[in-house]
């Protein structure tokens, strides 16, 4: 890590502790939080009453964390909800209204198998940092948070299409919903999941950004059998541009089995690049700053994704299942073995682009079977000793491979991609 920028890991007392992450970090103009359970901070303990108490609780931990590095709620960029049975999605929303009264965030919003504790929900958050980490330097403070709705894609009066701050634009999930009648598209996985990336792209090219910047790509699927139809879809808009097909650029990308809303079957979340920048920034040619692809030997790989894509101050890093990279099998053992393969390929991964474990701003962590988080956090601490990261744990029903636990990161990149600043 370079004395450029700082790794800025910061919790509160007002919002729940852990000593196997912080409640949020913040590198350049980011900060990253944990997702925040709905536990009452002061006992430790999940609020007593239903989805709509806990929804209350988590968002009021967020709100703590923000209000306690001097942030307010409209800060906010993106929120991501997990919900135990996505039928409470509507009194979850409810609750969601009172505290994003005028101003709305990009939102996912899926369905999971099990959350810690026992939880009905749980909610994280992205949140804009406008004074940047760069220690003793003057800053940005009055960086503007641009969002934007396109009619050509579905519109939610619940969340933004997409929410930009600096070099970063944040998608909100797309279902596979027709703009035009607001239903989900008629037919089965490939036409779905043609109507999420089409949607996906309106909402890009509403903003001017060409598809292939895109750095980061989260899929949501109701049933990962379906995985290979998805792909053959995915791979018609991936690479899109004669430049992108020329070097067979395709970004980063996690898969995920989850419960989708409207009983939809894939869903697809995507983090852009931002060339311009937000203002007052300089404005920049648009590939001024180079996007950055790279894989390692010493990591799995795999055609449709890139194992980590680089853009200004971040690395954005693909999910990494437990598989031997030299067989691409999984590993043999039980979780803590797998839980190891998959940090020790995240380390060989963050080192071949000359960083190190402790540049690692957020880990998502997802298991079949929570009652291994405790094996799991075992390894994660030999490779996490000071707790630094933040962290998201959710159980999902399956993954792919069959593996029991599965991971990616977001990676502070200090030295920036061309032309360096």
């Amino acid at each position: 890590m370079t004395g450029y920028n700082e790794v800025l890991a910061r919790n509160s007392e007002n919002a729940p502790q852990s000593g196997s992450f912080s409640q949020t970090v913040a590198f350049s103009h980011y900060n990253n939080l944990s997702a925040q359970l709905p536990i009452d901070p002061a006992t430790g303990e999940l609020v007593d009453g239903g989805v709509a108490e806990q929804a209350r609780q988590c968002l009021n931990n967020i709100k703590a964390v923000v209000e306690s590095i001097g942030h307010t709620m409209d800060d906010v960029v993106r929120l991501s909800v997990f919900l135990t049975d996505v039928a409470d999605l509507g009194t979850v929303n409810d609750v969601y209204t009172t505290f994003f009264t005028d101003y709305v965030p990009a939102r996912t919003t899926v369905g999971v198998a099990a959350l810690p504790m026992g939880a009905l929900i749980q909610v994280e958050a992205v949140i804009s940092n406008g004074e940047g980490t760069i220690p003793n330097a003057p800053q940005a403070g009055d960086l503007v948070k641009v969002t934007n709705n396109s009619a050509h894609a579905p519109v939610n009066a619940l969340s933004t299409q997409t929410v930009a701050f600096s070099h970063y634009n944040h998608l909100s999930a797309q279902l596979p919903v027709d703009p035009a009648s607001g239903e989900l598209v008629a037919g089965g996985l490939k036409e779905q999941a043609a109507q999420c990336l089409a949607n996906v792209k309106a909402v890009l090219e509403g903003i001017d950004v060409p598809f292939d910047d895109i750095v980061k790509v989260t899929v949501f699927l109701s049933d990962l059998s379906e995985l290979d139809a998805f792909d053959e879809v995915y791979s018609t808009f991936f690479p899109d541009s004669a430049i992108a097909r020329s070097v067979g650029y395709v970004p980063a990308r996690t898969v995920v089995e989850a419960a989708l809303p409207m009983g939809a079957l894939v869903q697809v979340e995507a983090v852009v690049s931002h060339g311009d920048g937000t203002p007052p920034q300089e404005v920049e040619d648009r590939h001024g700053i180079v996007i950055w692809a790279r894989n390692t030997d010493d990591a799995p790989k795999n055609p449709l994704s890139t194992q980590t894509v680089a853009f200004s101050h971040y690395n954005n890093l693909s999910a990494l299942l437990p598989l031997d990279p030299a067989t691409g099998d999984l590993v043999e053992g039980g979780v803590a073995e797998q839980a190891d393969r998959c940090l020790a390929s995240m380390k060989a991964i963050v080192e071949s682009i000359d960083h190190s474990m402790e540049d690692i701003v957020k880990v998502n962590l997802f298991l079949t079977d929570l009652a291994d988080i405790d094996s799991v956090d075992e390894v994660y601490g030999r490779y996490f000793p000071g707790g630094t990261p933040a962290r998201r744990t959710v159980g999902v029903s399956a993954l792919p491979g069959g593996a029991r636990v599965q991971m990616d990161a977001i990676v502070s990149n200090a030295e920036g991609t061309p032309p360096r600043i």
